[in-house]
């Protein structure tokens, strides 16, 4: 339990389904620079227990989250890659770390608040009526799914895309069945004290504050140069590793009228300590060189082809060769047709303006490190497109959907 409306309400659903539950409040580190939530949230929760007439406990994860999430993710901005921690709260602390001590405790099943739901796959491949209550010993010869929830709004599968079959058979998603504005309903109807308290917003251990200006306590800042796509200096900026694609704020381009639409980063170089910024949907002249030469005008910052590493497949089934699947590359981005492909290299169609040292990757590139899953595939993925995509972004997560069914996902190279 978080302290928030979600979380209070799978309980207070749980409860009245019968279940004998604790809540548990998992305590994460935060910076010591920060004005610290964690107390209010706490507060929130254990209220929210006591309302209920549940037990409440605390689980310290302080230390295993910085190393876990927090480092992480400096160490991935400090390489240039935009790492997205949630998801590696969910892999490593509520998945894994708390879903073994509740586990160890005697707990059958762990709930949280996720908008997402559970469904079951037979024998013969056939999707079953998702079922919140299904005792797992039963399921055994039953593949779990990780289905959308219902509200699209609300959907947060995008964020679960590592969750395994061994951690499914003990999860539930009591809320994953409803709309946001049901969920508050149903906390007014349970009289919880929390059922006005507003969502969350941001990063969990930093709130609102500005990731870039969290990152200068960990980067040090390094002013370099804003390019425009022919490589002219135009402005400045705080540091490259700062910056993702697709940013329009942080930057100062100083060669600029009134009437100019706003720029975003649209490639960035670690070495060079560049970024480069265009309007968006900006077209440039690019020449393709083969048997002929060939100017075409495409749209700067877009691609339409892209590698995935760390792959995790929910179901450990292979992706079927040559089948459009649904994919996302950004929490709440509309999906979008692609094929996947497991390759040992990928090659990297950019149909966009590139930088001197990306242009040198043009060709197919080999890639020496991957891990395997249960199959014992290698879990390096060539994504294709169906239209050319923008700010696919090296370090965040793509997200694979085989129509309600989050069927697994993987980090952007």
């Amino acid at each position: 339990m978080s302290g928030g409306v979600d979380s209070s309400v799978a309980a207070a659903l749980l409860k009245e389904d019968g279940y004998e539950v604790t809540g548990v409040f998992m305590r994460v580190w935060q910076p010591d620079f920060l004005t610290c939530s964690r107390t209010d949230d706490r507060e929130e929760a254990m209220r929210a227990a006591a309302h209920l007439g549940i037990p409440f406990l605390t689980f310290d994860f302080e230390k295993e989250y910085k190393e876990k999430v927090v480092d992480y993710m400096i160490a991935e901005y400090t390489a240039g890659r935009t790492p997205n921690p949630d998801v590696m709260c969910n892999k490593h602390i509520k998945f894994r770390m708390f879903l073994d001590k509740a586990r160890e405790m005697g707990a059958d099943m762990i709930a949280t608040g996720h908008y997402v739901r559970l469904g079951r796959e037979s024998p013969k491949p056939k999707a079953q009526s998702p079922n919140k209550t299904q005792n797992p010993k039963s399921q055994t010869n039953s593949k779990f799914q990780l289905l959308k929830g219902i509200d699209v709004n609300k959907d947060q599968s995008y964020f679960l895309w590592t969750l395994t079959q061994e951690q499914l058979k003990y999860c539930l998603f009591p809320i994953g069945e409803y709309v946001k504005p049901k969920v508050r309903e149903m906390a007014r109807k349970y009289g919880l004290p929390n059922a006005e308290r507003r969502d969350s917003q941001g990063v969990c251990f930093i709130g609102q504050f500005p990731m870039k200006e969290f990152l200068k306590n960990y980067i040090p800042e390094e002013k370099g140069g804003v390019l425009d796509t022919g490589g002219n200096i135009i402005g400045v900026h705080d540091g490259a590793r700062l910056y993702t694609l697709g940013a329009r704020h942080g930057f100062l381009v100083t060669k600029k009228t009134p009437n100019d639409p706003p720029h975003y980063v649209v490639a960035k170089s670690i070495a060079n300590n560049t970024i480069t910024v265009a309007p968006r949907d900006a077209e440039q002249c690019v020449t393709t060189r083969g048997t002929t030469q060939k100017t075409n005008l495409v749209k700067t910052g877009y691609i339409q082809e892209t590698g995935l590493t760390e792959v995790n497949l929910i179901s450990g089934e292979m992706p079927v060769a040559g089948k459009t699947y649904s994919v996302r590359f950004r929490y709440r981005q509309s999906l979008q047709e692609a094929t996947i492909t497991p390759s040992e290299t990928y090659n990297i169609s950019r149909f966009c303006f590139c930088s001197a040292e990306t242009q040198n990757r043009g060709s197919s590139i080999r890639r020496p490190r991957f891990t395997r899953v249960e199959s014992g595939q290698p879990t390096i993925y060539n994504i294709q497109f169906r239209a050319p995509q923008r700010a696919v972004t090296p370090g965040q997560s793509l997200v694979f959907y085989d129509g309600e069914e989050c069927i697994g996902g993987g980090v952007i190279q």
